[in-house]
């Protein structure tokens, strides 16, 4: 009997996420398909109900039918900025990581000497006074037509991946990769979908374990050519910066 409903729920298990057996047996470490346990014909091992866990919270007890409860609360997920830097006046700095600086931002996400080295900025603006936002250079084409290869998004920092909603655009940093993507969760997981823009790119799914930090894009800005490096963008920055300037004052 016990056997006939950890088969059942595990089969259920598998098609509310919508994986094939195959897909399954691969996320869990089962050679080739799952097809033997929702047959009854192989017992579920130790490893199978502890990757079910680790990986879609998925409660042991429930599985052998000893309880209701087929999700473990995940724990929390902690995304807020590791490190923020302040100017002269201990007001926090918006700091400029471009597509370069991306490459080792995860490694070095608690290392607040590595974040001194990067650019800053100040915008005069009081949107962004009441919040720590940072600017991300896009690299890639995987968000056109929205966000174009080079461009950069300045983003607030979120501090529950919970509050996340399917209608904003946000940049996920994981623990090897920053990753400019809408976001879709997939209640009662813990996990969600990274969605691009552009449909040449496949949506995937990540486990919350792997967040480290989520920004909101606010907005983006676009510059020309000269803002490949640091010194060009930081001067068009000033440029766009001293133009706004005039027109608030002009207003």
């Amino acid at each position: 009997m016990e056997q006939e409903i950890s088969t059942r729920r595990f089969t259920e298990v598998r098609r509310q996420l919508g994986y094939t057996q195959a897909e399954f047996a691969e996320l869990l470490g089962i050679p080739s398909t799952t097809a033997d346990i929702e047959r009854g014909r192989t017992k579920l091992s130790g490893m199978v109900v502890s990757e079910l866990l680790r990986q879609f919270k998925i409660n042991p007890l429930w599985l052998f039918g000893s309880s209701e409860r087929q999700y473990l609360e995940p724990a929390s997920v902690n995304v807020m900025p590791k490190v923020v830097t302040v100017d002269s006046a201990d007001r926090e700095n918006m700091v400029l990581v471009n597509a370069k600086a991306a490459a080792g931002y995860p490694q070095n996400i608690q290392d607040s000497s590595w974040f001194r080295r990067l650019p800053a900025f100040d915008l005069p603006i009081p949107q962004f006074r009441n919040a720590t936002y940072r600017g991300f250079q896009v690299e890639g084409d995987s968000m056109l037509p929205n966000l174009r290869p080079g461009d950069w998004v300045l983003a607030r920092a979120v501090s529950d991946w919970k509050e996340v909603s399917p209608n904003r655009i946000y940049v996920i940093v994981l623990e090897d990769a920053v990753l400019v993507k809408k976001v879709e969760k997939l209640p009662g997981t813990g996990r969600f979908r990274l969605i691009s823009l552009n449909e040449s790119y496949a949506p995937y799914e990540i486990s919350e374990s792997q967040l480290q930090e989520v920004w909101e894009v606010s907005s983006k800005i676009t510059f020309g050519v000269d803002a490949t490096t640091e010194t060009g963008l930081l001067r068009q920055l000033q440029e766009s910066m001293d133009e706004l300037k005039q027109k608030l004052a002009r207003a």
